[in-house]
């Protein structure tokens, strides 16, 4: 007895089709967001959370949760003047 395939063609078509039409129709941004030197600045903050380091500004507690270790990275990317997208409100 042969084993049973479904087979769904018009789907896989449909689902192609429909990417590549928002693929086309969607804005594309110029470059990076970030610069690779902000990169660097996330991935050293987020190091040294892994190591125990990390303080939060006024309160100076140890940052335990990674969102915002790569806040303070970013945060401090931006008071040097890199190239970060504006904070959100």
């Amino acid at each position: 007895m042969p084993t049973k395939k479904a087979t769904r063609k018009t789907s896989a078509a449909k689902r192609t089709r429909s990417s590549a039409a928002k693929r086309s129709s969607s804005k594309k941004s110029s470059g990076r967001k970030y610069s690779p030197s902000s990169g660097a600045d996330v991935e050293r903050e987020i190091r040294a959370m892994k190591q125990g380091k990390l303080k939060s500004g006024r309160s100076g507690k140890k940052v335990t949760n990674p969102k915002q270790a790569i806040a303070i990275g970013l945060s401090e990317a931006r008071k040097e003047g890199k190239k970060v997208p504006a904070k959100k409100t």
